[in-house]
């Protein structure tokens, strides 16, 4: 067996594995293509630096523990990751949860969170949960999307003004009584520095695209610090610096309680890593032509945070922005991923010192611009044209994710999607009766369909009600509670179900006890034209020994020739 063939068999094939057996395969290595990843690689590690130091300040822990993540756990994503074009690294998507996590249980209890979320992503990979991750509905990962938009705007405030607040609040009611308690604390050279880095980069974006916007502004500001003496916070002040020191293989001593502990937020992390990496992919592929491997990444994904986790960093996951960067620089292989690690430890080797004088301020101005890009607020906007349900789950996700807990707001989020989404089936799921005593002109007016219910002769005492639609349980409750109103109890009762996809496990007991009630009644019920599937699950659960196998006929004409002779038999 090759070494594809064996990575193919357990549907795990890296794409730099893929590309590198292709190019065994062709004997043949393009150096123009490395050309343009060395190239990429360095503009997209350059665009990294400050958004992973951002990134890690604002998630409650020292700066360096970004550029750790960014290396360690960028470099294992572009190595194993199943979009050749994945850059990874410490995103958003997480600050609140990582700052919930430190503040809770300390640095240690977030290496724990990390690491099971990895392990959690690896067992997602191999179950091939990455091929449905897809479904989650818009208004849920739009509504947390922007939570987590306006919770980094909020903590970034007391950087931005430069303001002295004795007593830190992480609530966010709390955060805004503080703000406003001690706005006559600002700093006049915090607020110039934070609004000049938002004015630059807004600028840079639109006259220049291609140059580092986030780099410039925040090393312009560092160098105004450094020239001009400007009193204000700066990484030097609040964190001593970054050391000059390479990531090393270090994990704090922790328990089994610790990881009990941090259960639910691992879940967390994992879910927002697994989307938003599957999400990157989906982008970098809408901007290649690409197709990547969802199941692959979420493997890789897995094994960055682990990664990340015992070499001091915090959790990662794809990031699209820097991606994006990466092909738009003509990033085309997973060696630009690779790249842009080198760089990170470039800086770390030889430009430490200088990240010693970079204001607290302008990383806050970088952050609000993160921000503003998470919340999409023309799409919000939007929203509000979408039926009220999609805009309850965005309100509520969105609501819960500022003012309780963005695990509260994910899990609570999903839940009502799905019985939003199953109330829908249930109103798709369409139902028609027709009984002998129903006037055939006015059911066959405009019936086209030769098979139609309409086109047969109905028996008198028996009903026929065709089913449209998945039968799952709001279906099947919804057809008990019509038979159970019916004032007529008819002899025979066929259940058409030539257009029914699907029968789930509970719409399949609520059928059984459908059957059951009616034959207490006296009714015999017939099931006509289940599909492949259906038939197949309804056989394998034991329901022909209720019904009877006689009573289920693949002919809607066979199975009126099967009522009528039960009907003579009753009336005999």
């Amino acid at each position: 067996m090759s070494i594809k063939e064996l990575f193919t068999k357990v549907d795990w094939m890296p794409k730099s594995l893929e590309l590198f057996l292709s190019s065994l395969k062709k004997r043949k290595l393009n150096f123009n293509f490395l050309l343009r990843d060395l190239f990429a690689g360095s503009t997209v590690g350059i665009v990294a630096l400050p958004l992973a130091m951002a990134f890690a300040i604002a998630s409650g822990v020292s700066p360096e523990k970004g550029i750790f993540t960014a290396i360690v756990g960028g470099l294992i994503i572009s190595v194993l990751s199943g979009s050749r074009y994945q850059i990874g690294g410490p995103t958003g998507a997480f600050v609140i949860i990582i700052l919930g996590v430190v503040s809770r249980h300390g640095y240690s209890g977030l290496v724990a969170a990390t690491l099971l979320a990895g392990v959690f992503l690896i067992i997602f990979g191999l179950l091939k949960v990455g091929t449905y991750i897809k479904y989650i509905p818009y208004p849920v990962t739009a509504g947390f999307t922007a939570g987590i938009g306006f919770l980094i705007f909020t903590t970034q405030i007391k950087d931005f003004f430069g303001l002295t607040i004795p007593q830190v609040r992480t609530d966010m009611a709390g955060m805004w009584i503080n703000y406003l308690k001690n706005f006559l604390s600002f700093s006049p050279y915090a607020i110039a520095i934070g609004l000049g880095t938002v004015l630059l980069i807004f600028i840079i974006r639109k006259t220049y695209p291609k140059i580092p916007a986030q780099f410039v502004a925040v090393g312009i500001s560092c160098c105004l610090v450094y020239f001009l003496d400007l009193h204000v916070a700066t990484i030097g002040s609040k964190f001593g610096g970054i050391p000059s020191v390479l990531p090393y293989l270090s994990l704090p001593k922790m328990s089994f309680e610790v990881f009990r502990l941090v259960l639910p937020d691992a879940l967390t992390i994992a879910f927002l890593a697994g989307i938003e990496s599957l999400l990157c992919a989906v982008v970098a592929d809408g901007m290649t032509g690409d197709k990547h491997h969802s199941n692959t990444e979420l493997i890789a994904q897995g094994v960055g945070n682990i990664g990340s986790a015992f070499f001091g960093g915090i959790p990662v996951t794809g990031a699209i922005a820097r991606t994006a960067t990466s092909i738009k620089a003509g990033a085309k292989s997973p060696f630009a991923g690779v790249v842009h690690a080198l760089i990170l430890i470039l800086f770390i080797a030889f430009f430490a010192p200088v990240a010693s004088y970079i204001p607290l301020a302008s990383l806050a101005g970088v952050l609000i611009i993160v921000a503003w890009d998470m919340s999409e607020l023309h799409v919000f906007a939007r929203m509000f044209k979408a039926p009220k349900s999609d805009l309850a789950v965005l309100l509520i996700t969105f609501l819960l994710t500022v003012f309780a807990d963005l695990t509260v707001a994910v899990q609570f989020g999903m839940v009502l999607a799905s019985v939003l989404f199953m109330k829908r089936m249930s109103d798709v799921t369409k139902m028609s009766r027709r009984t002998a005593l129903m006037s055939d002109p006015e059911i066959q007016q405009g019936d086209l369909d030769p098979n139609a219910t309409s086109k047969r002769i109905i028996p008198k005492g028996v009903e026929v009600y065709e089913i449209n639609g998945p039968f799952f349980f709001g279906v099947a409750d919804k057809f008990n509670d019509e038979f159970v109103r019916s004032s007529m109890t008819p002899t025979i009762l066929i259940l058409r179900m030539r257009h029914v996809p699907a029968i789930d496990a509970t719409g399949m007991f609520l059928l059984e006890s459908f059957v059951l009630k009616a034959q207490k009644r006296g009714t015999t019920v017939i099931l006509s034209e289940l599909s492949r599937l259906p038939k197949a699950f309804i056989k394998k659960m034991g329901f022909y020994n209720i019904v009877g196998k006689e009573n289920i006929l693949d002919n809607f004409d066979d199975a009126l020739v099967r009522a009528n002779k039960i009907r003579v038999l009753k009336n005999a």
